[in-house]
């Protein structure tokens, strides 16, 4: 019997650089929903402006990445306070969480670039 477990990506552990002072990073809200893990890239819910996890098919604004979360939050049922990474930073590719072709040109257009 096994009893391996994976470790998950810690707080803030996929940046590998940012601009000084924390410019890059800014105070959310997230839409109430499933936990998410730092690294989760996020789009904007535009009926509501609360960012949830990107969703390349959704039609309500989520289908564009647009930053990506800094700190795992915990499954809630109301509107969660989180910090995402909005500008300004490169990131590990690898550790992010809901990464595609589409979502990486959205976020260079916000000077976050994949490494």
């Amino acid at each position: 019997m096994s009893n391996i477990r994976q470790e998950p990506v810690h707080t803030g552990e996929f940046l590998l650089s940012e601009g000084p002072g924390k410019i890059s990073r800014e105070a959310i809200n997230v839409a109430a929903g499933p936990g998410l893990v730092a690294g989760q890239v996020l789009g904007l819910v535009t009926a509501s402006s609360e960012f949830t996890a990107y969703d390349p098919a959704a039609e309500n604004g989520s289908e564009k990445a647009v930053c990506i979360l800094y700190a795992s939050l915990g499954e809630s049922e109301t509107v969660r306070r989180g910090r995402a990474v909005v500008r300004l930073a490169e990131v590990s590719e690898d550790l992010l969480t809901g990464i595609d072709a589409d979502a990486e040109q959205a976020l260079a257009a916000h000077f976050i670039i994949l490494r």
